[in-house]
């Protein structure tokens, strides 16, 4: 009798240990299906925070560029005079040649314009507060096929305007407003 009962407690121990080991399979199982550990206990995740949608890459492009503009337009005001402030050209002629995302402005429309926006700008303190908007306008206008008609008026009228409060001359002001229009033309 000692026979049969030896062999009833071997398979009761065998069944009890396959059965910890089938659990302890469905657990790695579970876990390695959620790794977050969602589904412990029945119990759902709580869920995330939401991510940020990545950035229109155009809109990175647009951001950078009219902070870079804006840098350049506030380092020419600081500068004494057009000679000081021709370290700056080069960085505007970069700025202003990246500031199309569709058809590019000619390289000697772009240099005239440089050439016109330091003589103006230089040692003009009080225009920097107004760099940032001379740059979005400029940005705009580099890409003219973006813009209408109604709305680069409008663009031009308010560079003007930000020139005209910089005490800019009606000659110089009338050259870089001549050379805006000239791009906002070549890029459409």
């Amino acid at each position: 009798m000692n026979l049969p009962l030896l062999i009833l407690a071997w398979v009761l121990v065998a069944g009890v240990a396959s059965a910890q080991n089938l659990s302890i399979a469905t657990g790695q199982a579970r876990r390695a299906a959620n790794p977050d550990g969602a589904g412990q206990g029945g119990q759902p995740a709580a869920p995330s925070a939401p991510s940020t949608p990545p950035m229109d890459p155009a809109l990175a492009a647009t951001l950078k560029n009219t902070a870079s503009l804006r840098a350049d337009f506030a380092a020419i005001c600081a500068a004494a005079d057009a000679p000081a402030a021709a370290d700056q050209r080069i960085s505007l002629l970069n700025n202003l040649s990246a500031a199309a995302q569709g058809v590019k402005a000619s390289p000697a429309n772009i240099r005239k314009l440089a050439g016109h926006l330091v003589a103006a700008l230089a040692g003009r303190k009080q225009f920097s507060a107004s760099a940032t908007l001379l740059a979005q306008d400029a940005h705009a206008l580099f890409n003219g096929a973006h813009v209408s008609a109604a709305q680069q008026e409008a663009l031009l009228g308010d560079v003007k305007k930000l020139l005209a409060a910089a005490e800019v001359s009606d000659d110089d002001s009338a050259k870089i407003i001549d050379d805006l229009t000239a791009i906002a033309a070549e890029t459409k």
